[in-house]
């Protein structure tokens, strides 16, 4: 349920033999993007880091590896941007004064019956709840939740064990569940 309400949208699947950047680009923008304003918060910062992701795609299309999955090695490179944008010191700085997340800037196009019968304080209370999990636990939530991605495909995006994944995904649905529950 929570993760219907932060939009579960699967990453188109792509051949990667013979891509080019366009074809890449225009798969995976969507969900490069989704992503970044998951693990930003911002949609104009989502934007910039978005950006700076394609543009690695860009440099890294110019050397052809026809075996590269390219849909994790987005994923991994989103992520790591966008850790990279958070540790910067001005990001710090900036998101003092930075405004709420507009849930309607991430959500998926055409809403699932699911998401229909979520109601607005529901999508409000999840992402409160969302807002004050920990980095860590944040970003494997959403490869793990919102991404579907398995334990392990996690674990090796963010460079960490499966049990630390484990670990932080526990943690990321005990205090999601708490902060629901709270309100019921």
């Amino acid at each position: 349920m929570v993760a219907a309400a932060l939009s579960i949208a699967h990453p188109a699947s792509v051949d990667p033999s013979g891509l080019q950047y366009d074809d890449l680009y225009r798969a995976h923008h969507a969900r490069v993007l989704r992503l970044c304003r998951l693990l930003l918060g911002d949609p104009d910062e989502a934007e910039d880091v978005g950006q700076e992701v394609f543009v690695r795609l860009f440099r890294a299309c110019q050397s052809p590896r026809p075996d590269m999955a390219w849909g994790p090695w987005l994923t991994r490179v989103t992520v790591h941007a966008c850790r990279d944008r958070r540790r910067s010191r001005w990001w710090r700085r900036w998101w003092m004064v930075a405004d709420e997340l507009d849930e309607g800037s991430v959500a998926a196009p055409g809403r699932s019956p699911e998401g229909e019968v979520l109601g607005a304080e529901q999508r409000r209370r999840i992402w409160r709840a969302f807002d004050r999990l920990a980095t860590r636990q944040r970003e494997v939530f959403v490869l793990r939740h919102v991404e579907g991605w398995s334990t392990q495909d996690v674990a090796d995006a963010l460079g960490l064990e499966t049990g630390s994944v484990k670990r932080h995904l526990f943690r990321a649905v005990r205090h999601l569940r708490a902060a629901l529950s709270e309100g019921s």
